[in-house]
């Protein structure tokens, strides 16, 4: 079973991902990796790169044909992508969505403890990451909108929605676990 993880920024997927991944001893890809490691290479930081590749999609053709070359030579992984869920049709398709402020909230507090607060450019306050969020989530629906004509928010996409605004990780967890169990319950019937 292929598990693909998409949702609001801040919204817990990389924790939930890896979780999973561990819980059933599947690979776990993170693409947004993909995307930090292509802005190092030049020297920039990921918002920098993504301001760069607005009206280029090079960088995304790349890590798209990445996807789909996962799904054609694995069977059984976790993927967090923005796009996996449209690139991996069968894929089970996970969505995690969050509230503005909580999302800046844990954004500003994971930053400052691992040191990247150099990711949150411009961003002094909280205010300010909210502000940022909504400028990067912009730009995300708009750069998918006009590359593939996809809204990578539109919950139809999704074969699970949780909002995670006001659970625990392990709240989130356990409930993302028991939907993918069901589903592989449903899957060996």
């Amino acid at each position: 079973m292929i598990i693909s993880f998409n949702g609001d920024h801040g919204s817990g997927k990389s924790t939930i991902a890896e979780k999973i991944s561990d819980a059933l001893g599947y690979s776990r890809f993170y693409i947004g990796q993909l995307f930090r490691d292509m802005a190092k290479e030049k020297g920039m930081t990921l918002a920098e790169f993504q301001k760069m590749h607005k009206y280029d999609s090079s960088a995304d053709k790349e890590v798209d044909d990445y996807v789909v070359k996962l799904s054609k030579e694995n069977d059984n992984f976790v993927i967090e992508s923005r796009t996996a869920w449209y690139f991996i049709p069968d894929s089970l398709k996970i969505y995690l969505k969050v509230s503005d402020q909580e999302a800046a909230r844990r954004i500003m507090k994971e930053a400052c403890s691992e040191n990247r607060k150099n990711e949150l450019t411009n961003a002094d306050s909280l205010e300010d990451v909210v502000e940022n969020l909504q400028e990067r989530k912009k730009r995300d629906d708009d750069r998918y909108q006009r590359y593939y004509g996809i809204d990578i928010r539109d919950e139809k996409n999704y074969d699970f929605i949780l909002d995670t605004t006001d659970l625990s990780i392990d709240e989130v967890f356990e409930k993302v676990m028991n939907f993918i169990k069901l589903k592989m319950d449903e899957k060996s019937d």
